[in-house]
């Protein structure tokens, strides 16, 4: 039996978090902060974490 992937509940929480809030991202930056924080950990370990390993919050964006 292949090992779950130790980011696969914060994948789902996003998941389930974009579905509620309509695909609306902002509202659901609370799980995506910790999708982060556990692919940073377990990236080499997690498929989940195949889309995020490069990704950057998007913070600011200053194009003044």
């Amino acid at each position: 039996m292949p090992k779950k992937d130790p980011c696969q509940k914060q994948a789902c929480a996003i998941q389930a978090c974009l579905q509620a809030n309509k695909y609306v991202e902002s509202k659901c930056e609370d799980v995506i902060r910790e999708m982060r924080r556990c692919c940073k950990t377990h990236v080499a370990n997690s498929i989940c974490c195949s889309g995020f390993k490069d990704s950057k919050p998007t913070e600011s964006k200053s194009d003044t």
